[in-house]
């Protein structure tokens, strides 16, 4: 039996994401710049997301990040989910399936915030996930920017909490 008598017969019904090759880096282009025309899809400003990306990316928690973007903490996670960075819903995927009910209306919003843990800033947040979905062409801009970042522990200013962790190649003799 030869190979395109196996193959007889095949057919390919899923498709891939086409990546393709890189022809132009704009990586070098500050990430506010990029953002901006996507501005009125994101919560806050282009200025105000990329301050906030870049300061949770270097490792700042998210009330951390929003306070240096000028944000409160829901903003900012609001619009970190919408740039694609993941975690940043605080229930679990099974009180998520709950808000899905709730909004499917299979069940009273008193009785879904209660099964989810009684927090209605929680429940909120992931509300605004479940029905806002990230946008890819930021989460793509996000991740190139995270992946050109600086090195880890650096440009995190005087409370850089990682500060004499990272010592200098020359420590290493």
């Amino acid at each position: 039996m030869t190979l395109s008598e196996i193959a007889e017969g095949l057919e390919v019904t899923a498709s891939q994401r086409e990546r393709g090759v890189a022809v132009a880096d704009d990586t070098d282009v500050p990430l506010v710049e990029r953002l901006r025309e996507h501005g009125r899809e994101l919560p806050c400003t282009p200025a105000a997301t990329a301050t906030l990306v870049e300061a949770y990316t270097a490792g700042r928690s998210v009330g951390d990040a929003a306070a240096a973007a000028g944000l409160t903490p829901m903003t900012a996670a609001k619009t970190l989910h919408r740039c694609g960075v993941a975690g940043v819903c605080p229930l679990a995927p099974t009180r998520r399936g709950i808000v899905r009910d709730w909004l499917d209306g299979r069940l009273p919003r008193s009785e879904a915030v209660a099964l989810t843990g009684g927090n209605d800033a929680d429940f909120a947040l992931a509300t605004y996930i479940e029905t806002h979905d990230p946008l890819p062409a930021v989460a793509d801009m996000v991740h190139a920017n995270v992946a050109g970042a600086a090195p880890l522990g650096s440009g995190l200013g005087a409370d850089d909490p990682l500060g004499d962790a990272l010592g200098s190649p020359d420590g290493l003799r």
